[in-house]
């Protein structure tokens, strides 16, 4: 099974730390974010991953190297300019088919990532979102008024549930038809042009652990709690 893995960004909301440092190589106990999601993916059967670099790529290339102490292949595909979530995947055309997986490089996930893949497969569609749920508690009393300002509703303090992209998807090739070579594009505009196009896209709800390190607070609730966040993630806190 083939993974892509987008490594390349500046982590600019996780400055100071990332100014000389990418962030998928900040460490969270005793691992890098970036190992920890390879070893996971390798746990679950995946053998090829490609790294999406940009910002401080020779020091991830270093570190991760071919991939065979892993007990897999990494490649890599080296973005010289901002391509976006979505555009870099254009200089990958030649190197990805039928179904692949395609996750953000800061995402921590207890999903089982070859169940996503294989549901996607099973849908036959071009992509496949991994969604969290997610809530947020109003401490007003909403008011609801209509045309004339006449009350129609009153909740006192609500709690409103939506879902969330994890950062994390499930792709087949003929995706690539939508991104054009060497153009900007985020992946939320490639699900509209699929949209547009009366193509089906679907959702994978997982109710399971998810934390998107992007931010200093997200950084450092990780690493308060390492030990419960290594078993929830499934792997060893030691590296092994």
């Amino acid at each position: 099974m083939k993974a892509v893995i987008l490594a390349g960004g500046l982590g600019t909301r996780l400055k100071p730390y990332t100014t000389v440092f990418p962030k998928p190589l900040m460490p969270i106990g005793e691992s890098p974010i970036l190992e920890i999601i390879i070893r996971q993916l390798k746990a679950r059967g995946f053998d090829e991953i490609t790294l999406a670099v940009g910002h401080l790529a020779e020091l991830i290339m270093a570190f991760f190297n071919d991939g065979s102490k892993y007990g897999l292949k990494i490649d890599y595909s080296r973005e010289e300019k901002k391509l976006g979530t979505a555009g870099g995947l254009g200089l990958l055309k030649n190197r990805l088919k039928d179904d692949f997986l395609v996750m953000n490089g800061d995402v921590l996930t207890s999903l089982d990532f070859s169940e996503f893949l294989a549901f996607h497969k099973r849908t036959g569609s071009k992509a496949t979102i991994a969604l969290n749920q997610r809530h947020v508690d109003i401490d007003f009393g909403v008011i609801e008024l209509d045309s004339d300002r006449r009350l129609r509703g009153y909740t006192e303090k609500p709690r409103i549930d939506y879902l969330v992209s994890m950062g994390v998807y499930a792709f087949h090739e003929s995706i690539l038809e939508y991104i054009p070579a060497n153009s900007y594009l985020d992946i939320p505009d490639l699900m509209k042009r699929l949209l547009a196009d009366g193509e089906t896209v679907n959702g994978y709800i997982h109710e399971g652990y998810w934390l998107d390190i992007g931010r200093p607070d997200d950084y450092e609730k990780a690493n308060e709690d390492t030990e419960n966040i290594y078993r929830e993630l499934g792997v060893s806190i030691d590296g092994t």
